[in-house]
């Protein structure tokens, strides 16, 4: 058995088009998984089309993750391209949004919290009714080091993220003895679109650096390894852990 070959398998990738997403997308393509990637915008379809010009086999989606009632129709759109089909869903897409905590919108706190947190269980809850019925399956969760420590300015977001970490173990209690693993991978601080803020922040930036031992901001590709692993054979005794990918942050 090769541990870490995909071929033949199906994943879903959540907020794919674009950084972390992405990133995870093209780890699982060149493993040998069949993709389809879903975003908010066209840009997904433009993504998919540049992926399959390289060989991929993959097919882009677009729809609202803030949606419930599209996600549920767009889900039985992925599982008619996938024939039934499903063994990997990486719940990646997120939103941020920066206020100080006693301004923050009560608008903006119920859309983070929508995206990051019910759409993952909403997906997670449809997936793995597909998964049981075909044996089991691998269920990857984005978490962040806000499921680690509080952040500042982002409440919602570092409530939505602890509540993927915990969310991640609740369902690996359930799942993980009838064959659906389910774990969750915490990126550190990645240069990507969401952190375009804080890269910019002089102050910030060079105290967040001081304290990476790996020296850099993480990129889109450092997130591929994670991604194969916990949606391979080689990840099939690991359930409810959340993996930092931080280049040493959180050790530091």
């Amino acid at each position: 058995m090769k541990l870490f070959d995909l071929t033949g398998k199906k994943a879903l990738v959540t907020g794919g088009s674009r950084g972390l997403g992405l990133g995870i997308a093209e780890g699982l393509l060149e493993a040998g998984a069949e993709v389809i990637i879903t975003g908010v915008s066209n840009r997904v379809l433009d993504t998919a089309s540049e992926l399959k010009k390289q060989g991929y086999q993959v097919t882009g989606i677009s729809f609202d993750l803030s949606n419930r009632d599209q996600i549920e129709k767009s889900f039985k759109k992925v599982m008619k391209i996938f024939d039934d089909q499903i063994d990997i869903l990486v719940n990646n897409a997120g939103i941020q949004r920066r206020h100080r905590a006693e301004k923050f919108p009560l608008k903006d706190w119920d859309d983070v919290l929508e995206v990051n947190l019910n759409a993952v269980f909403i997906l997670s809850q449809l997936a793995a009714t597909e998964m049981l019925k075909n044996g089991g399956g691998k269920i990857i969760n984005i978490a962040s080091l806000l499921s680690f420590f509080g952040g500042y300015t982002v409440p919602a977001y570092a409530a939505s993220k602890g509540g993927v970490a915990q969310l991640t173990k609740a369902l690996a209690n359930e799942w993980t003895a009838k064959g659906i693993n389910v774990n969750a991978v915490a990126p550190g601080y990645m240069d990507t679109e969401m952190n375009t803020a804080l890269v910019n922040d002089e102050e910030r930036n060079k105290l967040i650096m001081s304290r990476i031992p790996a020296g850099r901001w993480g990129k889109a590709e450092d997130m591929k390894g994670a991604a194969i692993f916990l949606a391979s054979a080689a990840s099939d005794y690991l359930s409810g852990a959340v993996i930092p990918v931080d280049g040493g942050y959180l050790g530091r």
